[in-house]
Protein backbone atom coordinates (compact mmCIF):
# COMPACT_ATOMS: atom_id res chain seq x y z
CA UNK A 1 0.00 0.00 0.00
CA UNK A 2 1.54 3.29 -1.09
CA UNK A 3 1.10 6.57 0.77
CA UNK A 4 0.36 9.89 -0.86
CA UNK A 5 3.51 12.05 -1.15
CA UNK A 6 3.53 15.11 1.09
CA UNK A 7 2.35 18.31 -0.58
CA UNK A 8 3.14 21.89 0.37
CA UNK A 9 2.23 25.51 -0.12
CA UNK A 10 5.27 27.63 -0.89
CA UNK A 11 5.03 31.26 0.23
CA UNK A 12 5.96 33.63 -2.61
CA UNK A 13 4.87 36.85 -0.92
CA UNK A 14 3.88 37.05 2.74
CA UNK A 15 2.55 40.62 2.80
CA UNK A 16 2.11 42.65 5.97
CA UNK A 17 1.13 39.65 8.13
CA UNK A 18 0.13 36.16 7.08
CA UNK A 19 -0.44 33.42 9.64
CA UNK A 20 -1.96 29.95 9.84
CA UNK A 21 -5.21 29.96 11.84
CA UNK A 22 -7.95 27.51 12.71
CA UNK A 23 -10.66 27.50 15.40
CA UNK A 24 -8.02 28.16 18.06
CA UNK A 25 -7.12 26.40 21.29
CA UNK A 26 -9.80 27.25 23.88
CA UNK A 27 -9.66 25.71 27.33
CA UNK A 28 -6.02 26.39 28.26
CA UNK A 29 -6.32 29.78 29.97
CA UNK A 30 -5.67 28.17 33.37
CA UNK A 31 -2.17 27.40 32.04
CA UNK A 32 -1.68 30.93 30.69
CA UNK A 33 -2.37 29.92 27.08
CA UNK A 34 -4.74 32.12 25.09
CA UNK A 35 -7.24 31.03 22.50
CA UNK A 36 -5.82 32.47 19.25
CA UNK A 37 -7.59 31.30 16.06
CA UNK A 38 -9.10 33.18 13.10
CA UNK A 39 -10.20 36.70 14.07
CA UNK A 40 -13.07 36.62 11.58
CA UNK A 41 -14.23 33.13 12.50
CA UNK A 42 -17.40 33.19 10.31
CA UNK A 43 -15.31 34.09 7.24
CA UNK A 44 -12.84 31.27 7.93
CA UNK A 45 -15.69 28.77 8.41
CA UNK A 46 -17.40 29.85 5.19
CA UNK A 47 -14.16 29.61 3.21
CA UNK A 48 -13.65 26.08 4.55
CA UNK A 49 -17.21 25.09 3.69
CA UNK A 50 -16.76 26.24 0.10
CA UNK A 51 -13.79 23.90 -0.42
CA UNK A 52 -15.44 21.00 1.42
CA UNK A 53 -13.36 21.17 4.60
CA UNK A 54 -14.57 20.80 8.20
CA UNK A 55 -15.30 24.26 9.64
CA UNK A 56 -12.25 24.26 11.91
CA UNK A 57 -9.65 23.30 9.28
CA UNK A 58 -6.55 25.48 9.21
CA UNK A 59 -6.47 28.38 6.71
CA UNK A 60 -4.24 31.34 5.95
CA UNK A 61 -5.21 34.67 7.50
CA UNK A 62 -3.59 37.60 5.71
CA UNK A 63 -3.92 41.26 6.65
CA UNK A 64 -4.19 44.41 4.55
CA UNK A 65 -1.70 43.73 1.73
CA UNK A 66 -2.57 40.10 0.98
CA UNK A 67 -0.16 37.32 0.07
CA UNK A 68 0.84 34.94 -2.73
CA UNK A 69 1.43 31.19 -2.48
CA UNK A 70 2.37 28.38 -4.87
CA UNK A 71 1.06 24.82 -4.24
CA UNK A 72 3.19 21.94 -5.49
CA UNK A 73 0.08 19.91 -6.37
CA UNK A 74 -3.26 20.92 -7.92
CA UNK A 75 -5.63 22.27 -5.27
CA UNK A 76 -9.05 23.87 -4.98
CA UNK A 77 -8.90 27.13 -3.03
CA UNK A 78 -11.12 30.00 -1.90
CA UNK A 79 -10.11 33.54 -1.01
CA UNK A 80 -12.74 35.25 1.14
CA UNK A 81 -13.15 37.60 4.09
CA UNK A 82 -11.87 41.04 3.09
CA UNK A 83 -12.66 41.88 -0.52
CA UNK A 84 -9.54 41.80 -2.70
CA UNK A 85 -8.43 41.00 -6.26
CA UNK A 86 -7.57 37.32 -6.73
CA UNK A 87 -5.27 36.00 -9.46
CA UNK A 88 -3.85 32.65 -10.54
CA UNK A 89 -0.57 33.13 -12.42
CA UNK A 90 -1.61 36.73 -13.05
CA UNK A 91 -5.02 35.83 -14.45
CA UNK A 92 -8.04 37.29 -12.57
CA UNK A 93 -10.26 34.64 -10.97
CA UNK A 94 -13.31 34.76 -8.72
CA UNK A 95 -13.14 36.12 -5.19
CA UNK A 96 -15.24 34.28 -2.62
CA UNK A 97 -15.75 31.18 -4.80
CA UNK A 98 -13.81 27.93 -5.28
CA UNK A 99 -11.10 28.14 -7.93
CA UNK A 100 -8.74 25.46 -9.22
CA UNK A 101 -5.05 26.22 -8.82
CA UNK A 102 -2.72 24.02 -10.93
CA UNK A 103 0.45 22.61 -9.45
CA UNK A 104 3.19 25.25 -9.55
CA UNK A 105 0.77 28.14 -10.24
CA UNK A 106 0.81 31.23 -8.02
CA UNK A 107 -2.42 32.06 -6.17
CA UNK A 108 -2.39 35.70 -5.14
CA UNK A 109 -4.76 37.50 -2.79
CA UNK A 110 -4.18 41.18 -3.50
CA UNK A 111 -4.43 44.15 -1.15
CA UNK A 112 -7.74 44.45 0.71
CA UNK A 113 -10.23 46.74 -1.02
CA UNK A 114 -12.91 46.36 1.64
CA UNK A 115 -12.19 45.10 5.13
CA UNK A 116 -8.83 44.15 6.56
CA UNK A 117 -8.28 40.38 6.74
CA UNK A 118 -8.60 37.84 3.93
CA UNK A 119 -8.81 34.07 4.39
CA UNK A 120 -7.33 31.49 2.03
CA UNK A 121 -8.79 28.00 2.40
CA UNK A 122 -7.49 24.94 0.54
CA UNK A 123 -9.25 21.62 0.00
CA UNK A 124 -7.75 19.26 2.56
CA UNK A 125 -6.74 22.12 4.85
CA UNK A 126 -3.29 23.11 6.05
CA UNK A 127 -1.37 20.78 8.32
CA UNK A 128 1.55 22.34 10.16
CA UNK A 129 2.29 20.67 13.49
CA UNK A 130 -0.49 21.17 16.04
CA UNK A 131 0.28 22.61 19.48
CA UNK A 132 -2.23 21.85 22.26
CA UNK A 133 -4.72 20.67 19.67
CA UNK A 134 -4.52 23.69 17.34
CA UNK A 135 -2.48 24.75 14.32
CA UNK A 136 -3.08 28.46 15.00
CA UNK A 137 -0.28 30.98 15.36
CA UNK A 138 -0.51 32.93 18.63
CA UNK A 139 1.46 36.15 18.21
CA UNK A 140 1.58 36.95 21.92
CA UNK A 141 2.74 33.60 23.32
CA UNK A 142 4.63 32.40 20.24
CA UNK A 143 2.79 29.08 20.20
CA UNK A 144 1.98 27.48 16.88
CA UNK A 145 3.62 28.14 13.51
CA UNK A 146 5.51 31.42 13.18
CA UNK A 147 4.14 34.20 10.95
CA UNK A 148 4.96 33.28 7.38
CA UNK A 149 7.72 34.82 5.30
CA UNK A 150 8.72 34.50 1.65
CA UNK A 151 10.28 31.09 1.03
CA UNK A 152 8.44 29.34 3.87
CA UNK A 153 6.45 26.17 3.23
CA UNK A 154 3.21 24.93 4.83
CA UNK A 155 2.07 21.29 4.55
CA UNK A 156 -1.16 20.75 2.61
CA UNK A 157 -3.68 18.18 3.80
CA UNK A 158 -4.91 15.42 1.53
CA UNK A 159 -8.42 16.23 0.20
CA UNK A 160 -9.03 12.53 -0.45
CA UNK A 161 -9.01 11.68 3.26
CA UNK A 162 -12.45 11.02 4.69
CA UNK A 163 -13.37 12.48 8.07
CA UNK A 164 -16.91 11.12 8.05
CA UNK A 165 -19.97 11.25 5.77
CA UNK A 166 -20.75 14.87 6.63
CA UNK A 167 -17.15 16.04 6.36
CA UNK A 168 -15.85 14.76 3.04
CA UNK A 169 -13.24 16.95 1.39
CA UNK A 170 -13.69 18.50 -2.05
CA UNK A 171 -15.75 21.49 -3.13
CA UNK A 172 -19.53 21.21 -2.92
CA UNK A 173 -21.72 21.58 -5.98
CA UNK A 174 -22.02 25.17 -7.21
CA UNK A 175 -24.96 26.95 -5.58
CA UNK A 176 -24.64 30.44 -7.01
CA UNK A 177 -23.12 33.55 -5.40
CA UNK A 178 -22.29 33.31 -1.69
CA UNK A 179 -23.40 36.22 0.53
CA UNK A 180 -20.14 37.17 2.25
CA UNK A 181 -20.59 39.75 5.03
CA UNK A 182 -19.26 43.21 4.13
CA UNK A 183 -16.75 45.23 6.13
CA UNK A 184 -18.39 47.51 8.71
CA UNK A 185 -18.88 51.16 7.82
CA UNK A 186 -19.62 51.66 11.51
CA UNK A 187 -18.65 49.15 14.17
CA UNK A 188 -21.23 48.74 16.95
CA UNK A 189 -20.11 46.59 19.87
CA UNK A 190 -22.65 45.52 22.54
CA UNK A 191 -21.16 45.71 26.04
CA UNK A 192 -21.92 43.83 29.23
CA UNK A 193 -20.55 46.08 31.98
CA UNK A 194 -18.18 44.59 34.54
CA UNK A 195 -16.36 43.16 36.30
CA UNK A 196 -14.55 46.45 37.16
CA UNK A 197 -17.00 49.09 35.92
CA UNK A 198 -17.20 50.36 39.51
CA UNK A 199 -13.60 51.56 39.12
CA UNK A 200 -14.88 54.29 36.76
CA UNK A 201 -16.93 57.40 37.37
CA UNK A 202 -20.58 57.59 36.34
CA UNK A 203 -19.73 60.19 33.63
CA UNK A 204 -17.04 57.82 32.30
CA UNK A 205 -19.58 55.01 31.91
CA UNK A 206 -21.96 57.38 30.11
CA UNK A 207 -19.09 58.40 27.83
CA UNK A 208 -18.27 54.76 27.06
CA UNK A 209 -21.86 54.05 26.01
CA UNK A 210 -22.58 57.29 24.11
CA UNK A 211 -19.35 58.68 22.65
CA UNK A 212 -17.97 58.18 19.15
CA UNK A 213 -14.67 56.34 19.00
CA UNK A 214 -12.48 55.40 16.04
CA UNK A 215 -10.50 52.23 15.38
CA UNK A 216 -6.82 53.00 15.97
CA UNK A 217 -4.15 52.03 13.43
CA UNK A 218 -2.25 50.52 16.38
CA UNK A 219 -4.79 47.68 16.61
CA UNK A 220 -3.59 44.11 16.04
CA UNK A 221 -4.52 40.49 16.74
CA UNK A 222 -4.04 41.09 20.46
CA UNK A 223 -6.48 43.97 20.77
CA UNK A 224 -8.54 46.56 18.96
CA UNK A 225 -7.27 49.92 20.21
CA UNK A 226 -9.47 53.00 20.11
CA UNK A 227 -9.12 56.72 19.57
CA UNK A 228 -11.56 58.96 21.39
CA UNK A 229 -12.42 60.32 24.84
CA UNK A 230 -10.58 58.91 27.83
CA UNK A 231 -12.48 57.20 30.63
CA UNK A 232 -11.95 58.69 34.10
CA UNK A 233 -11.34 56.26 36.92
CA UNK A 234 -12.97 56.63 40.34
CA UNK A 235 -10.31 54.41 41.91
CA UNK A 236 -6.64 54.99 41.24
CA UNK A 237 -4.93 52.25 43.24
CA UNK A 238 -3.17 49.35 41.57
CA UNK A 239 -5.31 46.39 40.56
CA UNK A 240 -3.78 42.93 41.13
CA UNK A 241 -3.55 40.94 37.92
CA UNK A 242 -6.66 38.91 37.23
CA UNK A 243 -8.00 36.74 34.44
CA UNK A 244 -9.26 38.36 31.25
CA UNK A 245 -11.38 36.86 28.48
CA UNK A 246 -11.94 37.27 24.75
CA UNK A 247 -13.86 40.51 24.19
CA UNK A 248 -12.80 42.10 27.49
CA UNK A 249 -12.58 45.92 27.33
CA UNK A 250 -9.47 46.83 29.29
CA UNK A 251 -8.70 50.46 30.07
CA UNK A 252 -4.96 51.26 30.27
CA UNK A 253 -3.58 54.41 31.96
CA UNK A 254 -4.34 56.65 28.94
CA UNK A 255 -8.06 55.94 29.46
CA UNK A 256 -8.74 54.73 25.89
CA UNK A 257 -10.57 51.37 25.80
CA UNK A 258 -8.87 48.33 24.27
CA UNK A 259 -11.02 45.39 23.14
CA UNK A 260 -9.11 42.13 23.57
CA UNK A 261 -9.09 39.91 20.48
CA UNK A 262 -7.95 36.32 19.97
CA UNK A 263 -4.25 36.69 20.87
CA UNK A 264 -4.98 38.55 24.11
CA UNK A 265 -3.11 37.81 27.36
CA UNK A 266 -4.87 35.57 29.85
CA UNK A 267 -4.30 37.95 32.78
CA UNK A 268 -4.08 41.72 33.11
CA UNK A 269 -3.55 44.41 35.69
CA UNK A 270 -5.70 47.20 34.24
CA UNK A 271 -9.43 47.32 35.04
CA UNK A 272 -11.90 45.71 32.65
CA UNK A 273 -14.91 48.00 32.28
CA UNK A 274 -16.98 45.54 30.24
CA UNK A 275 -17.01 42.58 27.88
CA UNK A 276 -18.12 42.34 24.24
CA UNK A 277 -19.83 39.08 23.24
CA UNK A 278 -17.74 36.87 20.93
CA UNK A 279 -20.38 36.91 18.16
CA UNK A 280 -19.85 40.66 17.73
CA UNK A 281 -16.08 40.44 17.25
CA UNK A 282 -16.03 39.32 13.61
CA UNK A 283 -16.79 42.90 12.58
CA UNK A 284 -13.85 44.10 14.69
CA UNK A 285 -11.56 41.82 12.65
CA UNK A 286 -12.55 43.65 9.44
CA UNK A 287 -12.76 47.23 10.77
CA UNK A 288 -10.06 49.31 9.08
CA UNK A 289 -8.27 52.08 10.99
CA UNK A 290 -10.48 55.16 11.24
CA UNK A 291 -13.74 53.17 11.27
CA UNK A 292 -16.33 54.79 13.53
CA UNK A 293 -16.90 52.72 16.66
CA UNK A 294 -19.72 52.86 19.18
CA UNK A 295 -20.12 50.85 22.38
CA UNK A 296 -23.73 50.22 23.34
CA UNK A 297 -25.37 48.52 26.33
CA UNK A 298 -25.98 44.85 25.58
Amino acid sequence: MTSTPAAYLNVVRSGALTTVQDAGRPGWAHLGVGRSGALDAPAARLANRLVGNPPGAAVLETALTGCAVRPDRPVVAVVGGAGCPVRVDGRPVAWGEPVRVPAGAVLEAGPAVTGLRSYLAFAGGLEPDAVLGSRSADLLSGLGPAPLGAGDTVPLGDPAKRRGPAERCGPPAAAGPVPWPGAPVELVLPVHLGPRHDWFTAPALRTLLTADYRVSPHSNRIGLRTEGPALERSRTEELPSEGVVLGAIQVPPDGRPVVFLHDHPTTGGYPVVGVVAERALAGAAQAVPGTRLRFVRA
